[in-house]
C-alpha cells in the first residue's frame, strides 16, 4: 500500500494508460480523483471529474474542487498527451500548436495549479509521462518530439525551483506503449517488446510514494528501447 491514504489526482485517468494506472493507484491505497474531458459514470473506487486541462480556468477549478473535497493534494499524475507523425516541413501550425498544448501546456497548467498547495503542505509529488523519444529522437514526428523534449526541460526547471520545499517533480519515459491505439496503427509490429502499462503504473506509484522522497528532476526510462518508433503514445 505505497500510496495508503494519499490524495492522488490523475489527469487523463480514463485514457488507455489511465485504465491501468487509475485502478493500480486505488489498489495501492490512494484516494483517487481522475480528470478527463469526458466522464464515465462507471467508476469503481475513485471520483471522476470533468475538466479540460488545456484550459487554465478549468484546471484551477479542478484543483480547487479536489482541495474542497479532501483538504489536501499529495500526488499529481499527468497522463495527458498526444502523438502525431509528420516531418518538420510537413507540419502545419495547427498541428504544432496541438502537440505543444497536449504535451507541454497541460503539464505547465497542472503543475502551476498544484505547486502552491503542495508547498504549503510541505510535501507533494508531481509526475508527468514524457517519452523515450525525447531522449532518443527519430525522424518523422517533429512536433511531438519537440513537445516531449520541452516537457523534460519543464520538469528539470520546476525541480530546481522546488528544491528544499518537500515537493518533488519527476517523469517517466516509456518507449512504445502497448495500447489498443498503437496496436491498430502498427499491426505488422510485434508488440511483445513494447512497454506494458502495468510497468508504467508501478513506476508512477513508486515515485508518488514516501520511498521516492529524495528523487526529483529525474526522467526514468520504462520499457525496452529501440522499438519501431519509441513513442510514448498513451491514447
Amino acid at each position: 500500500m505505497q500510496l495508503d491514504g494519499k490524495v492522488v489526482l490523475i489527469a487523463g485517468g480514463a485514457g488507455a494508460l489511465g485504465q491501468t494506472v487509475t485502478p493500480a493507484c486505488v489498489k495501492a491505497g490512494a484516494q483517487v480523483i481522475t480528470a478527463d474531458r469526458t466522464v464515465s459514470l462507471q467508476t469503481s473506487g475513485w471520483t471522476a471529474l470533468r475538466a479540460d486541462v488545456t484550459d487554465e480556468a478549468d484546471v484551477l477549478r479542478l484543483v480547487s474542487d479536489v482541495m474542497q473535497r479532501h483538504g489536501r493534494l499529495d500526488v499529481l499524475i499527468n497522463l495527458v498527451g498526444g502523438f502525431a507523425m509528420g516531418r518538420l516541413v510537413e507540419t502545419d501550425v495547427a498541428l504544432w500548436q496541438r502537440m505543444l498544448a497536449m504535451n507541454v501546456t497541460t503539464a505547465f497548467l497542472l503543475s502551476k495549479a498544484v505547486v502552491p498547495r503542495m508547498v504549503t503542505q510541505g510535501t507533494g509529488r508531481i509526475l508527468h509521462v514524457a517519452a523515450w523519444a525525447a531522449v532518443e529522437p527519430f525522424p518523422g514526428a517533429a512536433a511531438y518530439i519537440v513537445a516531449k523534449s520541452s516537457l523534460l526541460t519543464l520538469i528539470t526547471v520546476l525541480a530546481l525551483e522546488l528544491k528544499g520545499s518537500g515537493v518533488t517533480v519527476n517523469a517517466v519515459l516509456p518507449t512504445t506503449i502497448d495500447t489498443p491505439a498503437n496496436r491498430a496503427s502498427m499491426p505488422d509490429v510485434d508488440p511483445s517488446t513494447w512497454t506494458r502499462p502495468a510497468s508504467i503504473a508501478e513506476m508512477l506509484i513508486f515515485l508518488g510514494s514516501e520511498n521516492a522522497s529524495q528523487i526529483s528532476g529525474a526522467a526514468i526510462p520504462v520499457g525496452s528501447r529501440g522499438g519501431p518508433k519509441s513513442v510514448g503514445q498513451n491514447k
